[in-house]
């Protein structure tokens, strides 16, 4: 499915366009498996920020269920007190993951709160034991948060990016205290804070 030509490879050319910035080696050759042009991953950006801003076009869910179709799975996620609703889509740069919207309650409007890659369901996240074990583009931030117990979610730097704090013993038992960055949801580097 496509809005006028616009469909899951310009959207993920436009995930690929915000990853640039911390990952230019990964994003060349995906760009390159999507069969695109860097120019191609501007003109995307460029078409769907004028989408996202124009009148007409959907918003919430909507706007993605016009560009990627029916979401492939739509599950209840329970957050707090709050009844929010999961929708996900497989993409396919990255066939262990899905792009997921989290939505709020129906009966507040179904707001998007918040939107991501996310592990999919049944697949395995990577085996994660020290900060050597988090590669570029391997994981994503439940894994880390789940790997490295008590993570602390930050704001990244724009609205696509996230950061994860979290601290791990070296050999003398000393807690080391470590930064993710990430970008959609998936890792784009970890340095030491």
């Amino acid at each position: 499915m496509a809005i006028n030509g616009f469909g899951a490879t310009e959207f993920q050319l436009v995930l690929l366009r915000r990853m640039a910035d911390y990952r230019p080696d990964l994003v060349e050759d995906a760009v390159r498996r999507l069969g695109a042009t860097r120019a191609g991953m501007r003109e995307a950006n460029k078409r769907w920020q004028a989408m996202v801003r124009a009148p007409g076009f959907p918003r919430g869910a909507a706007r993605y269920a016009a560009v990627l179709g029916p979401p492939g799975a739509s599950v209840a996620r329970p957050i707090g007190d709050l009844a929010c609703t999961a929708r996900q889509w497989e993409l396919p740069l990255w066939p262990g993951l899905r792009f997921e919207i989290l939505l709020g309650p129906a009966d507040a409007g179904a707001p998007l709160l918040n939107e991501w890659l996310v592990r999919a369901a049944g697949t395995p996240a990577p085996e994660l034991r020290t900060p050597a074990d988090l590669a570029p583009w391997s994981c994503v931030v439940g894994d880390v948060a789940t790997a490295f117990p008590p993570a602390v979610p930050r704001e990244g730097s724009a609205p696509t990016r996230f950061q994860l704090d979290f601290g791990v013993p070296d050999q003398d038992g000393r807690v080391r205290a470590y930064t993710a960055d990430f970008t959609w949801g998936l890792l784009q580097e970890v340095r030491e804070a």
